[in-house]
């Protein structure tokens, strides 16, 4: 009968860790201009229909013009002035983009004027005006597309995040290994 019960709470225990889930994404914009980037979350950590940006644990975004890189963005680099807002659906494995019921649904770094993304700084925002980014504190017209054009994302098994793209976890939660 103890054995039964320790087996049932080990079987419990396991059921209740969470999953890494991850998606990798590319955003192809005006003039020559690109972001790729990747997301992580713990799946038991989701309570509505989207991942929000609070609920992310790895971020990365970094930009380039025909290859060559304009600037990078990072979740540690988040402070008490970043513009930090996103919405992603996995069900659909999108970002969500004007049009769908969220006003500025994505914010990374970047507000809706493009004017603060930092001293030698690299953003990203979906608002209703355009898809575009933000280098230096200045809006890139040039990087601009639609404000409705789908952003689709691939769920992945691996990402070989950088360092600065993953809040370090919870110091309790080491004890547990």
């Amino acid at each position: 009968m103890m054995r039964g019960l320790v087996l049932g709470l080990v079987w419990l225990a396991g059921a209740a860790v969470a999953e890494p889930v991850t998606y990798a994404f590319e955003w192809t914009g005006g003039g020559g201009y690109s972001v790729k980037g990747a997301l992580q979350y713990d799946s038991a950590a989701i309570s509505g229909p989207f991942v929000l940006a609070q609920d992310l644990s790895c971020f990365v975004i970094e930009g380039s013009k025909e290859g060559e890189p304009v600037g990078r963005w990072a979740l540690t680099m988040l402070n008490e002035e970043t513009s930090w807002r996103l919405h992603f659906d996995p069900a659909s494995a999108s970002f969500l983009v004007d049009g769908e019921g969220i006003w500025m649904p994505q914010a990374w770094n970047m507000n809706g004027e493009g004017n603060d993304c930092g001293k030698d700084g690299f953003g990203f925002n979906i608002g209703n005006a355009a898809q575009d980014i933000c280098v230096d504190n200045r809006l890139i017209f040039e990087s601009q597309v639609a404000p409705g054009e789908p952003f689709p994302a691939i769920r992945v098994e691996g990402f070989d995040f950088p360092g600065d793209a993953c809040n370090a976890p919870p110091m309790l939660s080491l004890l547990t290994r």
